[in-house]
This record gives C-alpha cells, structure tokens and sequence, in this order.
C-alpha cells in the first residue's frame, strides 16, 4: 500500500467529517433549544412516598436492623 496516498486520503476525510462537524454544529446554533416532547405514559424512576408509608418503611428498616445487630456475625467465606 502506497503511505502518501494513505494519507492523502486520510486528510479527505478529514477534512469531509470537519465540514459535517460544522455543518451540524450551525444547525445546533440555528434551531437553539429544541421543545420537550409532551410526557405521555408510565412516569419513570422511582414513585414518590407519601409521609405514612415514610413512616411504615423507617419502621420496617429500624426492625430489620435490630435484628442483624442481634445476630452474632458470621467470617466472611474466601472464594
């Protein structure tokens, strides 16, 4: 394979993906913030606690907790 022409081509489309570059980036800059879709559908991550089930939740973790306090701890096993 001849090196120079490598490179030749090698500049081309460098200089080809420079011009898409700036092409998109005036599109960018032309369209500035573009508008949210409507939300439609399941709401994502996690549902939001009302204070009740706060509660019950502190409650059951205080419980979990007490118990592995009371549990001799066991060595960890070596893989």
């Amino acid at each position: 394979m001849d090196l120079y022409k490598a490179i030749q081509d090698l500049y081309a489309e460098k200089e080809k993906l420079e011009r898409v570059i700036a092409s998109l980036e005036e599109l960018q800059r032309s369209a500035g913030s573009l508008p949210l879709p409507p939300s439609g559908g399941k709401r994502r991550g996690r549902k939001s606690m009302s204070s009740k089930e706060r509660q019950e939740v502190s409650e059951r973790m205080k419980k979990y907790w007490a118990g592995r306090r009371k549990r001799p701890r066991q060595p960890e096993r070596e893989a």
